[in-house]
């Protein structure tokens, strides 16, 4: 594998012979020390060993990630080409071998295969397995860095899922709205890069196209301002005054559109909450007596 794991053996053979060692691996992980030991330990972090098994998976995670990123620089690849081959394929057996386990321990091995983390997991380590029929495809395996959302179940950051799917709620809640200030976004830069363009002309400016008057504009209105383009006559320059101004007062539209959403998806959860449940409007107390009207820490009426 890159001329390190299987010597001169093509990568037809080299990939079903490292992949049959690491399940035969696994098979005989599981009968040593147990399927039920293992999915606690793989799966559960409530044990001392599963949270030392998902620690070091996440610094395992992170090293990876760390190493292709470092191995992108010309210069570290060409003194530490070796070290950097060698860190790439231990990580990704190991990660192969995690994800058999994972496969193993299930009662139901395609659901979890066809779950989000199981599509993570496989997507971790599939680019090395690509890289040796394509090359240059192994660079995508800095898609590991996704698996480190596993730090939630890790952290007991359970309240934190919870609050991301209220902003997820209220992204849903928006979309029709955010979808049409992007449409009128859309119209609004191809008007003002056509005007740009009909006003600075292709010759005296870097306005060479209407496309590049519509890039400007993207740029102008988002106050990113990179600069490369900019109006030379006094009415284009008067109109790019206008659009960025325009631009700050647009920024707080998404930003409204997605409070209010927001807010209205709080209310739909405290609805859905018993009444004990729902919390105090002074001191955010809950688990209420089911004929209380008033709090009974801070006596705000309920």
């Amino acid at each position: 594998m890159r001329d390190l794991i299987a010597g001169s053996l093509p990568p037809q053979l080299q990939i079903p012979l490292v992949l049959g060692g690491l399940l035969l691996l696994a098979l005989l992980l599981l009968r040593l020390l147990g399927r039920q030991w293992l999915y606690r330990t793989i799966f559960e972090a409530e044990t001392a060993a599963g949270r030392r098994f998902d620690l070091v998976l996440m610094l395992a995670i992170v090293t990876s990630v760390l190493a292709v990123i470092l191995e992108s620089d010309p210069l570290l690849q060409q003194r530490w080409a070796g070290v950097f081959t060698a860190a790439e394929w231990s990580f990704t057996l190991l990660f192969t071998l995690e994800y058999l386990l994972r496969l193993l321990c299930v009662n139901q091995p395609l659901s979890y295969a066809g779950s989000f983390f199981g599509l993570v997991d496989l997507l971790a380590i599939a680019p090395s397995f690509l890289g040796l029929v394509i090359p240059g495809v192994y660079v995508f395996i800095v898609v590991r860095v996704l698996r480190l959302l596993r730090i939630f179940r890790v952290l007991r950051m359970g309240d934190y899922l919870q609050a991301s799917d209220l902003l997820w709620s209220a992204v849903l809640g928006g979309r029709r709205k955010i979808a049409v200030f992007l449409l009128a976004m859309v119209i609004l830069v191809v008007i003002i890069g056509a005007l740009m363009y009909v006003i600075e002309g292709p010759i005296n400016s870097g306005f060479r196209s209407m496309p590049v008057g519509i890039y400007w504009a993207v740029v102008t209105i988002t106050t990113v301002g990179y600069g490369d383009v900019a109006p030379l006559t006094p009415l284009g320059r008067f109109l790019a005054s206008a659009v960025m101004l325009l631009g700050y007062s647009i920024i707080a539209v998404p930003t409204g559109i997605l409070t209010a959403e927001f807010g209205a998806a709080v209310q739909r959860q405290q609805a859905d909450l018993p009444e004990r449940l729902r919390p105090c409007p002074g001191c955010d107390h809950v688990d209420h007596d089911t004929d209380a009207r008033h709090c009974k820490l801070c006596g705000v009426e309920l």
